[in-house]
């Protein structure tokens, strides 16, 4: 019945609301993102600068300015 709409297509069809898996609960991305963050808002409070942050993390100075707002 299907192929009389989509013949020889590729079709999407979404899992159900109920069964979807949030953002990084698949892998250990949001665990690891969560331990950089926290490390970012340490070394901050011990005194380290947002620039240097910024160039050991690989992240421009407004996104650990972001992450050291969020983590207050």
């Amino acid at each position: 019945m299907i192929q009389q709409y989509v013949d020889g297509e590729n079709i999407y069809i979404p899992r159900k609301l109920e069964h979807r898996k949030g953002w990084g609960e698949r892998t250990q991305a949001r665990q690891e993102l969560d331990a950089r963050n926290s490390a970012i808002c340490r070394e901050h409070r011990e005194g380290e600068s947002v620039p240097r942050l910024s160039q050991k993390y690989y992240l421009t100075e407004k996104s650990i300015q972001r992450i050291i707002r969020q983590y207050r």
